[in-house]
């Protein structure tokens, strides 16, 4: 097996790349309002009621009509789910990861239309969009690999008279519940980690992005995977989502979200109901409230390129996104103006132009949300830039600044997954690593110096899954930064990573006497 690198990002400085990228829009515009069935027991199901998926840069523009599932089509999904797992548990595991790599081949074919399709369903800006394909990508290429190290399971001792082995086997049909923010990225990755390790998977993706699921569905269909190992069930997650964590016969949960959902996830998944008989698994990867602290001793350019890069990104709507930003006072007011300059240059505006650099936020609940937020962050501290939306036509918020926050505000401590940047003064950088600690998360963090004892103090007690040193606190890549964090962050996962895929199995010892 040949050593993967991970999949190229676009040079859209290149005019044909730029060609390209808009033919792909194009043709995605052409898809336009198509009708999407459910995937259950290997069959197309339309259903009467439908999800309907709109562009939030454009509110008015539908990107399709999903079929909706309903408690009756769920059992029917879980009946078959569990069916099929006999048979798939016992595919080669050179034969699933080969559908992993073929899907990849195919993903990477079709990159820049499944990039669009994340431009216009969930208005991400062409970077962005390009580089959650590509993580898509890297995922699948990745767990293939994965499995393939795994499948002959970990050495174990035998004495004289015994032969003993130790190996992986799949837990059985495992409940996938996929967030909008990487719409293509976490839904494939997540999805195909439990198929390839040998599950069966119900598939539930967010109610605003499942027209990209459903192309995916359709790609692991042509890649070969056989019916019935995946079930494609959109719907509502109080109608839905609790039947599936419920049910006595679905063994695993794989939830990204956010924290009240994934905590109450966590304890329904906990009870152990009639006719159960395991407890069941759950991989949760919830919010972050993410800080990049800057020591005085430190570049201060890279320090403000890499807050506005972290916290803007995607309108900020990544839980790895900066949020905080504690300074040391020696340079406080230095790194303030110089991300407020840089954050003035940002284009706001319908993501499928290129210049568009920042795009809008997923709905009417998130906009309502964060500019109740912005009145907030009005009261705790001063605003220095931005603290507007736009809903006229879609859902647009003008990144915005907040500085001289006290460690205690409310937009220094709940987390508001929208372009909003608190800026927080430390008077020296234990302080300031005080401060980055005093939160219920720890996803992300990122440490901005030059001092190297400083460095390394941070490496030991920044209480975070994913901590960066001089650079910002998003962008990890799958086999380069495993992905995945503590506390209230989640289960710490570590997505993109070599325990990753031992989270959807069950080691066995099998002892033979001579």
């Amino acid at each position: 097996m040949v050593p993967y690198k991970h999949e190229a990002l676009t040079d859209f400085t290149k005019e044909e790349n730029q060609m390209a990228f808009k033919e792909a829009l194009k043709k995605v515009e052409g898809e336009l309002g198509k009708e999407y069935p459910l995937r259950i027991a290997g069959e197309h199901v339309f259903t009467n009621e439908k999800i309907i998926s709109f562009n939030p840069a454009n509110k008015n523009e539908v990107i399709g009509f999903v079929s909706k599932t309903d408690r009756a089509l769920a059992e029917k999904a879980i009946v078959s789910a569990a069916q099929t797992f006999e048979s798939w548990r016992k595919v080669k595991a050179e034969v699933r990861a080969d559908i992993l790599f073929k899907a990849a081949a195919i993903v990477r074919r079709r990159k820049h239309e499944f990039s669009a399709y994340l431009v216009k369903e969930a208005g991400k800006p062409w970077i962005e969009a390009d580089a959650d394909t590509a993580e898509g990508i890297d995922f699948m290429e990745y767990y293939g690999r994965q499995i393939l190290k795994l499948k002959d399971g970990a050495p174990v001792q035998s004495r004289q008279g015994e032969y003993n082995r130790y190996s992986y086997i799949p837990l059985g049909v495992g409940v996938v519940i996929s967030p909008w923010n990487f719409a293509f990225a976490i839904m494939a990755g997540t999805t195909v980690a439990a198929l390839v390790s040998g599950n069966t998977v119900l598939l539930k993706p967010a109610s605003t992005t499942p027209v990209v699921a459903a192309k995916f569905v359709e790609v692991l269909e042509e890649a070969g995977l056989p019916k019935g190992v995946l079930h494609f069930i959109p719907g509502s997650g109080s109608e839905v989502g609790d039947y599936l964590v419920d049910h006595p016969q679905t063994r695993f949960i794989s939830f990204t979200g956010s924290r009240d959902v994934g905590t109450r996830i966590y304890e329904r998944a906990a009870k152990v109901n009639e006719g159960q008989i395991w407890l069941k698994r759950v991989i949760a990867e919830m919010g972050g409230k993410d800080t990049i602290v800057v020591d005085k001793e430190a570049d201060l350019d890279l320090a403000a390129q890499s807050i506005v890069a972290s916290a803007f990104g995607f309108a900020g709507q990544k839980c790895s996104a900066c949020s905080r930003a504690v300074v040391v006072e020696d340079v406080y007011d230095q790194v303030l103006q110089k991300t407020i300059e840089l954050t003035k240059n940002l284009h706001v505006g319908d993501p499928t132009h290129f210049q568009h650099t920042v795009g809008p936020v997923i709905d009417q609940a998130a906009f309502a949300k964060i500019l109740n937020y912005i009145e907030i962050g009005k009261q705790e501290g001063r605003l220095n830039v931005g603290g507007i939306g736009d809903s006229e036509k879609g859902f647009f918020v003008q990144p915005t600044i907040f500085s001289d926050l006290e460690p205690e505000a409310r937009i220094m401590q709940e987390e508001i997954f929208g372009p909003v940047v608190a800026f927080c003064k430390a008077k020296d950088f234990n302080e300031a690593l005080m401060i980055a600690n005093n939160t219920d998360y720890g996803l992300t963090g990122s440490v901005i110096s030059t001092n190297r004892e400083h460095i390394e103090k941070a490496r030991e007690d920044f209480h975070v899954g994913n901590l960066y040193i001089n650079r910002g606190c998003t962008g990890a890549v799958v086999g380069y930064q495993p992905f995945g964090g503590f506390n209230m962050s989640g289960t710490d996962s570590k997505a993109g990573g070599p325990d990753y895929l031992l989270l959807h199995m069950q080691a066995k010892t099998v002892s033979e006497a001579l």
